[in-house]
């Protein structure tokens, strides 16, 4: 059995071969692949959650940044506790840790976090240019983006290719989000590198309702 393949389970969802695999080798559940991701970060990203509990199931070790993507409150505080420097961390494949926890949903942990010293700018380090609350925007979380919002947080924050929160709320049909980053100064004219605007972005991903929202306001 190779790590490769083991991943390569986790990723295919086969959580049938990812068990078969763990009885094999109960230490596989804390694994890592040749980034340095673990297997519970990877089910996490793939969206695995029978995976990912099976794992935990198993005994995987985690790290902080695997236990900010699980939600895990408890064991983000151990870790905390014994060096504050992790609130300010990264993951292996360069995602801030506070961004993880905003981009799967878990206030708790972000709150947290930013208790303890994460900068909610802080931007990924992989090019992505990810920070929490374009992350939050991208997964949908409209609580976690009100609350950044209330916290400071760029709202016309500019990563990738040109691209801000209100164009990638656009892109991905988040109308409740779009109007609170507008209620906080979005620039709705900005545009994307390749010039798109977010009316453009809704139309493009037939997300009629925001480009009906779009269209009250007078964008084209």
């Amino acid at each position: 059995m190779s790590i490769t393949e083991f991943f390569d389970a986790i990723r295919a969802g086969d959580s049938g071969k990812v068990r078969t695999l763990l009885d094999a080798d109960p230490e596989i559940a804390s694994a890592k692949d040749a980034s340095g991701v673990s297997a519970v970060l990877t089910s996490v990203y793939t969206g695995r959650q029978e995976i990912r509990d099976l794992l935990l199931q198993c005994g995987a070790v985690l790290e902080v940044h695997d236990a900010a993507a699980a939600g895990k409150l408890q064991k983000i505080k151990e870790f905390v506790e014994e060096n504050p420097a992790f609130a300010k961390s990264y993951s292996p494949d360069g995602f801030p840790v506070v961004a993880l926890a905003c981009f799967f949903g878990h206030l708790d942990v972000a709150r947290y976090l930013a208790e303890k010293g994460a900068d909610l700018n802080a931007a990924a380090t992989n090019g992505s240019g990810y920070n929490s609350l374009t992350a939050s925007v991208a997964g949908g979380h409209t609580q976690i983006v009100a609350w950044l919002l209330e916290n400071g947080v760029s709202t016309n924050y500019r990563y990738g290719p040109g691209y801000t929160p209100l164009l990638t709320a656009a892109a991905n049909g988040r109308l409740e989000i779009l109007k609170l980053l507008i209620a906080h100064g979005a620039d709705l004219t900005a545009q994307t590198d390749d010039g798109k605007s977010a009316r453009f972005l809704a139309e493009e991903r037939k997300h009629s309702d925001v480009q009906a929202f779009l269209r009250i306001h007078g964008l084209d």
